[in-house]
């Protein structure tokens, strides 16, 4: 059988100085991965070359060994000519079975590529040789894959690619097509990735902020001293003068970075997981799945010939085929924008709706999960109106079987809100906006998020306003304020209540429920520069829309202006910006409310005013 060479090569590639047998340690390990098998078998003579080069370099260093020079005994110096000997004679071919697969998959490829749609026994007979029979194991190596795509994106060639993108699709074919039953059980990997979950629920979250601004790291890169910030953090660090580790203080001899990217890899399924944005840098995203192509023109094929059967499935299989499809539609959608663009010129969403009135709790999840995917392009989402789907998500929204249903159903919304014309529609429907409500107060932390985004899009549109304040909505938000310790749910409920305190009526309304003291510890506590941006938009709209009332209550809060100071060094533009017209406004009243209380004659104290 054959094995990952690519995995092999990158740790000689790293580790130029590495010995001869732990070189064979590393290549052994990779041949015995049962995760990335069709890669193994492609790369076989590749593989073959390898413990060729590694064997006679293996003789070659026992060649010149100094036994003579060493206190040995007998049997060790015959061992040691028994193994440079072996060396030297072993040769290590690529088994005959494993060349004639490896050009019936290359055969395959073709086909597709050709926009042919293989015989279902050619692929079963690719599976049964490399012992992959159950669905789980087919997609075990979809992720092995997907995962060295990835690591392939990040190197200049990029040279397997495109190569590695026809297998998956390959692969994904394979899981789609062949196998009628999702099987649960676990899925092990060899490089740890199937622990990743259990990994990030007992993680501390502290552990992904960056130390300069204690914001989650969107690009961790590791300094010399061992000490991992994020890029663009440590770049303004050096860039400021200074080269030494701003934790330790210690002299920097180089300013090298060095990508973490084990530590990105856990950030990005830590915000997966709890629907917190994860925006990739522009100059390092190259991730194969985030493009709008599908990484080679037989991979193309592949999806576009697998989304027409997976759309016929929905339409006309058995109730069990249905089911799959909904879920295998949902994963495709969720891992490529090619997929989902094949999906929607296939006609998948029409089907896709009418699976959310089903009775059936997991199948009304997966349409509904996979509509959410899809409602990010805009042709989806015009699609969706037009074939009256608002009406059965906003059904979901209100009622839907599983929370994670009603969960995705307010994440459809969101995108939907994006568009002008379509808030308006939203705003609307009696239940819509009492719906996220409920979903805020009852919902778990993912289920809150998804809502109080689509609250604030909603806003976007002034008739939803008064829409929002009706339903009872700031009680709520400030409850979250106090009672969440999540700083992306916090963001969310300032950025709501800042839109809402724009206009007169949302001003009293949370003036009204007593949020001025909470607003203002808030702001002394917070790490977040988005969230203290938000508060800072808040207090300033409270103060211009009711300064009487609100200004002397802020002025006696000293822990505020040594929030609203540190701003002004620490803050984004516009929260400077806003931190200062605060400030002003607030030492205007103690001035004015000094010059009151003082006695005819003596002289006005004096102010520091901040421009």
């Amino acid at each position: 059988m054959v094995h990952k060479s690519k995995e092999y090569t990158r740790r000689i590639l790293n580790f130029p100085a590495i010995r001869p047998y732990e070189s064979v340690q590393f290549l052994l390990e990779d041949c015995s991965r049962d995760d990335g098998r069709i890669w193994m078998l492609v790369k076989s003579e590749n593989v073959s070359t390898q413990f060729h080069v590694l064997m006679r370099s293996i003789a070659v260093a026992l060649d010149v060994l100094p036994l003579d020079r060493l206190d040995v005994c007998v049997e060790v110096r015959e061992l040691v000519e028994f193994v440079r000997r072996q060396a030297l004679r072993e040769k290590i071919d690529v088994d005959v079975d494993d060349r004639r697969v490896s050009r019936k998959v290359l055969r395959v490829l073709d086909r597709f590529g050709n926009g042919i749609v293989p015989e279902s026994s050619n692929l079963m007979g690719v599976l049964e040789y490399l012992g992959i029979r159950s669905w789980a194991e087919c997609n075990k190596e979809v992720k092995f894959l997907e995962g060295e795509i990835g690591q392939e994106c990040l190197t200049s060639e990029k040279r397997d690619v495109g190569f590695l993108s026809s297998l998956m699709a390959f692969m994904i074919y394979c899981r789609c097509t062949l196998f009628s039953v999702v099987d649960s059980a676990p899925i092990r990997q060899s490089d740890g990735g199937g622990c990743i979950s259990d990994l990030i629920r007992c993680l501390n979250p502290d552990d992904l902020r960056c130390p300069i601004t204690l914001e989650i790291m969107i690009d961790p890169v590791t300094i010399s001293t061992g000490h991992t910030y994020d890029r663009s953090s440590i770049m303004r660090w050096f860039k400021s003068g200074n080269h030494t580790c701003p934790k330790t203080g210690e002299r920097l001899m180089s300013v090298d970075l060095v990508p973490n990217l084990a530590l990105k890899r856990l950030i990005r399924q830590y915000c997966s997981e709890n629907g917190i944005p994860f925006v990739e840098t522009g100059g390092h995203n190259n991730d194969i799945t985030r493009s709008p192509g599908a990484g080679s023109a037989i991979a193309e094929q592949v999806t576009a010939l697998l989304a027409s059967f997976l759309v016929v499935r929905l339409m006309a299989g058995t109730s069990e085929e249905q089911h799959k499809a909904a879920y295998e539609i949902r994963l495709l959608t969720k891992t490529s924008v090619f997929n989902r663009s094949c999906l929607v010129e296939a006609d998948a969403i029409p089907s896709l709706l009418n699976f959310l009135s089903s009775s059936n709790p997991a199948a009304q999840e997966n349409a509904i999960a996979a509509l959410m995917n899809l409602s990010k392009s805009s042709k989806s989402k015009r699609i969706m109106i037009e074939s009256g789907g608002l009406d059965l998500i906003v059904g979901v929204l209100n009622k839907g079987l599983r929370m994670e249903a009603r969960q995705h159903a307010a994440g459809t919304l969101f995108y939907l809100a994006s568009v002008e014309e379509y808030r308006k529609m939203i705003g609307k429907i009696p239940n819509a906006i009492p719906a996220l409500k409920e979903l805020v107060r009852d919902g778990p932390d993912r289920a809150k998020k998804n809502a109080l985004v689509t609250i604030f899009g909603l806003l976007m549109n002034p008739e939803n306003h008064w829409r929002v304040l009706a339903v009872g909505f700031i009680p709520l938000l400030i409850n979250l304020l106090t009672s969440s310790r999540r700083e992306d749910l916090i963001t969310d409920s300032l950025a709501i209540l800042a839109t809402l305190a724009e206009k007169l009526d949302g001003t009293m309304a949370i003036i009204s429920a007593g949020t001025l003291p909470v607003i203002a510890e808030v702001l002394s506590s917070l790490n977040c520069r988005a969230a203290k941006e938000y508060c800072v938009s808040l207090l300033l709209a409270l103060c211009i829309n009711d300064g009487a009332d609100v200004v002397p209550l802020l002025a006696k809060n000293q822990s505020l202006l040594v929030a609203l100071y540190s701003l002004l060094t620490d803050g984004t533009a516009r929260a400077r910006k806003k931190a200062s017209s605060l400030i002003r406004i607030l030492h205007t009243f103690n001035e004015k409310s000094s010059s009151s209380l003082m006695a005819p004659g003596l002289p006005p104290e004096q102010f520091i005013h901040v421009w």
